[in-house]
């Protein structure tokens, strides 16, 4: 788990630390890749906004070096700070991500499909749309014609 605010990660390890669980705690991107490569983790947790190295760089990071084999692959789950975010997962090669505010059932819904190797993808989100039609005028008592 890498995150700079240490609420974050306390969070993440009340969800997913649980008997027989070991979790790394980082607060730093550029600590990832070295702590994969000692520990070889069953799944990396990212917080997308972290100081110098966040976790889109994080996980790019770690895609090329398992490009280069000089990691194994190693699966990303990625803490949004909002829906726009998606974007930056998607670029990054992460298999899962989860919009903030961390929902517990939701968080550990998430680590435990990226962890098995499959993928999850916050959809319990929803934006609100920035426009809205306006209502047709018959609707509201406007009498046809009538500017």
């Amino acid at each position: 788990m890498a995150s700079d605010a240490p609420s974050v990660r306390a969070e993440v390890v009340a969800v997913v630390g649980e008997p027989g669980t070991d979790v790394v705690e980082l607060d730093s991107g550029p600590s990832v890749a070295p702590a994969v490569a000692e520990e070889t983790p069953d799944l990396v947790i990212v917080d997308l906004q972290m100081g110098n190295m966040g976790g889109m760089a994080v996980c790019l990071d770690l895609r090329l070096e398992d490009s280069y084999g000089n990691l194994p692959h190693v699966p990303v789950l990625m803490l949004l700070d909002r829906r726009a975010d998606v974007f930056l997962a998607r670029r990054s090669g992460a298999e899962g991500w989860l919009v903030k505010p961390l929902d517990p059932l939701r968080l550990r819904r998430a680590a435990k499909a990226v962890a098995d190797g499959g993928i999850f993808h916050d959809e319990s989100f929803q934006p609100v749309p920035l426009l809205v039609e306006a209502p047709d005028t018959a609707d509201v008592g406007i009498p046809a014609g009538a500017d």
